[in-house]
């Protein structure tokens, strides 16, 4: 088995929206909220974890098992309605601040009007999905997503920050005043829907008549490439505390385009360039994985043909695309659409995550590869926590 379906999934959730509330999370409250991102990301790797060894050992997405494991035909169109709605839906509202954000890193560095920049960046984004090759698309992601982690990592390291606070942060729960929404973006930007149904449907094309073979590599694969996108996320955090917690700048506001100008008294002149590579590279990264997320979905849910190259595969990831360039090179504001999109993925993940638990004890589909006791016991705990979830945001959202 090759390397990389992980590290699909730490390019599609490292985005710019992560960026954004990371630096957020630093610049406002410090370390106080590393302790959520270890949460989040030990979460995120027990159910990335049960989706990758759905596809594996099925043959099939997470999208194609709901649609053929649901006994009744209204569920099956509820969950068909969600799914498009959340993943499809969602892709396309959020493939606009994607591009932006690659964008803005573009023209840090080259200078050029946004949107000229937004277009060629989708062009970019197309042709790669247009080659219906994985092994071309998780080349480039591998690429991007080492760039990615090089700068934010390096900038953490030139930033300095206290290594104490930092451990202090990530093993002393706190919430700050004022905290409980960022506490619940930063759990939203690393625990993502989509990804379950990207990793799934990606392992299912690896799947072999002796895919148990293949569990150790797979595990490895998940554990190290979610480690490193935890770890980007806490260079982020770490940075952006190091440079503007308790300062009176970090009461303004601050963003992912902002961010590298504000850098700069603390790392110099080659600041700007330097985030800004980091940033076109994070929203390259899921300006790429979020239409191909929400066409695995979609087609999976309509009984389509996920295959990379299939026609209605392309019609979906190529609308999903046109979507965020129109919202990128126009500046549509998307943001009905998103708070759509959240509302619907806050309802749609702890349901996916349980009927995903469900599916992995069904001896029927895994046999004596089951989830263990264990297993069950954090996958329940998670699950839980994200009806907690589900229900805050949607009680904040209306």
């Amino acid at each position: 088995m090759r390397f990389g379906a992980g590290l699909l999934v730490t390019a599609a959730f490292i985005g710019p929206g992560t960026i954004t509330t990371a630096s957020l999370a630093g610049a406002n409250y410090g370390f106080s909220l590393l302790w959520v991102l270890l949460f989040a990301i030990f979460a995120t790797l027990i159910l990335q974890n049960m989706a990758a060894k759905l596809g594996l050992a099925t043959g099939k997405g997470l999208a194609e098992s709901l649609r053929e494991q649901l006994p009744f035909r209204p569920a099956r169109i509820i969950s068909t309605v969600l799914v498009i709605s959340a993943i499809g839906v969602g892709s396309a509202a959020y493939e606009a601040g994607n591009l932006t954000g690659a964008a803005l890193g573009m023209n840090a560095m080259f200078a050029g009007p946004l949107k000229i920049w937004a277009v060629l960046l989708a062009l970019l984004a197309g042709l790669l999905l247009y080659s219906g090759k994985y092994v071309v698309l998780e080349r480039a992601l591998i690429l991007l997503v080492a760039i990615m982690s090089l700068v934010f990592i390096t900038t953490m390291l030139l930033s300095k920050p206290d290594p104490v606070a930092m451990f202090s942060g990530l093993l002393q729960p706190r919430i700050p005043d004022g905290s409980l929404i960022t506490l619940l973006a930063l759990v939203g930007t690393t625990i993502v829907p989509y990804n379950l149904f990207l990793h799934a449907s990606l392992m299912a094309k690896r799947s072999t008549p002796d895919w148990q073979q293949a569990l150790p590599a797979m595990k490895l694969d998940s554990g190290l490439s979610i480690g490193l996108g935890g770890l980007v996320t806490l260079a982020i955090v770490a940075t952006a505390s190091a440079a503007f917690f308790g300062q009176e700048m970090a009461k303004g506001p601050l963003n992912a385009a902002s961010m590298a100008n504000q850098l700069e008294p603390l790392l110099g002149p080659a600041a700007q360039y330097f985030f800004a590579t980091g940033l076109f590279a994070a929203g390259l990264t899921s300006a790429i994985t979020a239409p191909l997320a929400g066409a695995f979905a979609v087609c999976g849910m309509l009984g389509w043909s996920t295959a990379l190259d299939s026609k209605p595969f392309r019609l979906v990831w190529l609308t999903i695309l046109i979507c965020g360039v129109l919202g990128a090179s126009l500046s549509l504001s998307p943001l009905a659409l998103i708070l759509f999109a959240q509302a619907t993925n806050g309802l749609l993940l702890p349901i996916i995550a349980l009927y995903l638990l469900w599916l992995m004890n069904r001896k029927t589909l895994l046999g004596d590869y089951t989830n263990t006791f264990a297993t069950n016991i954090m996958a329940g705990a998670v699950v839980l926590f994200l009806f907690c979830l589900s229900g805050y945001r949607l009680y904040s959202l209306l």
